[in-house]
């Protein structure tokens, strides 16, 4: 059974905003039974069969979520080699020939994180021959909306010879494909090792869209590698099995010790490309958009398309979670959503029309969004859509607008740690550059609200982070607040009353 849990002296965050004397002004206790927290008190008297852990006047926040990840790539993280330094497609394929030489490397090989749009020539298949011969090999875009095989990768995964990339769909089925055969040699640990991490920096939980049914392979994976608690999906090639098997959105699919840890989440449909392929759809073509297929960029579900994968999520009791990045994807998805009457979420919102600002807010919608992308395709954009760069990563516009936001990282793209994400919300970049539109900048206490679930009070789940420094840092400048975020030291993470 899971342990009955007292934490001493501990100072509540206030996530309020209104800085009510309720909270943040002097030590409590809290207890934990059964996973949820059952008193919050100035001083709680220990029961006989509970685990006591003095915070020692530690802060006490909401255990940190990740509303976005792919963790069975992200687990996979250390097996890859790293080509995000390249430069060129000569500097990429040059680094994955320097990795077939290394110890223990296995058949097929896997670099991730290049980022073409900046290179003097394009990634070509027959480049790629030259520097790696016979060995089968895959580079994963940054973004990972394209992948980047050589001829003998083609074969292992049964493509037709091409001259360069794989984009959007046609990619998707690949990656997939590529990802399974990664995690037959990783084995289980890499799970287990990744969320040992994440906890490590205060997450509890995480919404998985690892390209899977996640609702048929999760269950057998939680019983052996489950930490923290996972939310699953289902992408539309399963959605029908899916239905099948009745699973509906919130139902428990594993527990621990009574306590629902693993539960199934939305329909996760990828709308449109993303920016760094030129494949987010937009009401704008691309500048420069000679040699590109579609100008505007890719609709890879047209609102027909959409509304009826909406419609039959919402007959059998899915939410839906849809990938939209470009302003005109924004617009098609929410037209979808309005048609309906589903819910869920937007996923990136990247690139917004003022407008839709306030119909995402109308609808209900949450705004599920990656501040730390923002880092990476901050000199991107201004190349890519300079006319338009200031409409992008609207948060504060969202806010004030009444949008729930939920802070993610889209693991691998960037990091698995919420506290670059919630720097990067606070400030607009790294901490030694000018912010990037400081205008839609969100105090801590917004971005920290973006990154949990719930609040510490009876009847809320026990999960908890304490902290050697108050992450709403009081009177700092946003530069200065962003360095204390991005090193917050987390003492102690707690999910569902078990320390991690």
């Amino acid at each position: 059974m899971t342990p009955a849990t007292l934490i001493r002296r501990v100072r509540l965050v206030d996530l309020s905003g209104d800085g009510s004397p309720a909270t943040g002004s002097g030590e409590v206790d809290v207890a934990i039974a059964r996973g949820r927290i059952t008193a919050v008190a100035p001083r709680l008297q220990p029961a006989g069969d509970q685990a006591v852990i003095d915070g020692e006047g530690r802060w006490a926040l909401p255990g940190l979520w990740d509303a976005h990840v792919h963790l069975g790539q992200w687990s996979l993280g250390r097996s890859r080699v790293d080509v995000s330094s390249a430069d060129s497609a000569p500097a990429a394929a040059a680094l994955m020939a320097a990795a077939l030489g290394r110890p223990g490397v296995s058949d097929l090989v896997v670099g991730a994180g290049y980022r073409s749009p900046t290179w003097p020539e394009p990634p070509t298949v027959d480049a790629l021959d030259r520097a790696t011969g016979q060995r089968p090999v895959v580079l994963i875009s940054g973004d990972c909306h394209n992948g980047w095989l050589n001829s003998a990768a083609l074969a292992r995964f049964g493509l037709a010879p091409r001259a360069g990339v794989l984009l959007e769909a046609e990619w998707f089925a690949v990656l997939a494909d590529v990802v399974a055969a990664e995690l037959a040699q990783a084995g289980p640990r890499s799970y287990a090792a990744a969320q040992q991490e994440a906890a490590r920096r205060g997450v509890v939980g995480v919404i998985d869209y690892e390209f899977e049914p996640g609702f048929r392979r999760w269950p057998e994976r939680y019983a052996a590698t489950g930490l923290l608690r996972v939310q699953t999906s289902v992408y539309p090639d399963d959605l029908d099995e899916a239905i099948a098997s009745g699973v509906r959105s919130g139902d428990v699919l594993a527990g621990r010790d009574g306590v629902p840890m693993l539960t199934m989440g939305s329909l996760k449909i990828i709308s449109d490309g993303s920016l760094n392929t030129r494949t987010a759809r937009c009401v704008e073509p691309y500048p420069n958009a000679d040699g590109l297929a579609e100008a505007h960029g890719v609709q890879n579900y047209d609102l027909d398309a959409l509304t009826q994968l909406l419609a039959q999520a919402r007959a059998h009791g899915l939410t839906a979670a849809v990938h939209a990045i470009g302003d005109a994807a924004v617009s098609t998805a929410l037209d979808a959503f309005e048609a309906t009457g589903a819910t869920g979420s937007l996923e990136h919102a990247q690139l917004m029309a003022t407008a839709d600002v306030s119909r995402l807010a109308r609808l209900g919608l949450t705004a599920s969004v990656q501040p730390a992308h923002l880092l990476d395709d901050r000199a991107v954009t201004h190349q890519l859509w300079p006319d338009r760069a200031d409409r992008c990563f609207p948060f504060a516009s969202l806010a004030a607008a009444g949008v729930r936001l939920a802070f993610g990282s889209d693991a691998p793209v960037a990091p698995l740690d919420p506290w670059l994400a919630i720097a990067a919300a606070v400030h607009r970049g790294d901490p030694d550059d000018a912010p990037w539109n400081p205008a839609q900048a969100l105090s801590p206490v917004q971005a920290l609200a973006a990154s949990v679930r719930g609040r510490i009070a009876p009847g809320e789940p026990g999960d908890l982070v304490l902290l050697d420094d108050d992450p709403l840092c009081p009177d700092f400048s946003s530069a200065e607040a962003a360095r204390r975020l991005r090193r917050m030291d987390v003492w102690a993470t707690v999910i569902g009353g078990v320390p991690a």
